[in-house]
């Protein structure tokens, strides 16, 4: 079952978070599990974005999260933020092409 991890964050700092996702993505090429990911910005709330991020499965997820680089993209991020990212974890039940 495919799997969607939300992260909703708040911050000032976002060309610096391209430039660690830029980095993540260099470190993890063949590595990572990850399939699709889209970055959005919220135009309700000035600096707040969410990340989706797309996996075949909850397992494949975790082996992407247990990897050294996610580990490391994650702390450089977190102090990039205005307070922690909020994390929505979620199976996908129903997927249309519209």
């Amino acid at each position: 079952m495919k799997y969607v991890q939300v992260i909703e964050f708040t911050t000032g700092r976002i060309d610096e978070i391209n430039e660690l996702m830029d980095q993540w993505l260099a470190s993890t090429d063949g590595k990572r599990t990850a399939v699709h990911a889209l970055q959005t910005s919220d135009r309700d709330r000035d600096r707040t974005y969410l990340s989706i991020v797309e996996f075949p499965s909850y397992e494949k997820a975790m082996e992407n999260s247990n990897l050294p680089e996610t580990t490391a993209f994650a702390e450089s991020m977190a102090k990039l933020c205005d307070g922690s990212p909020v994390f929505r974890n979620l199976d996908v039940l129903r997927e249309e092409t519209l």
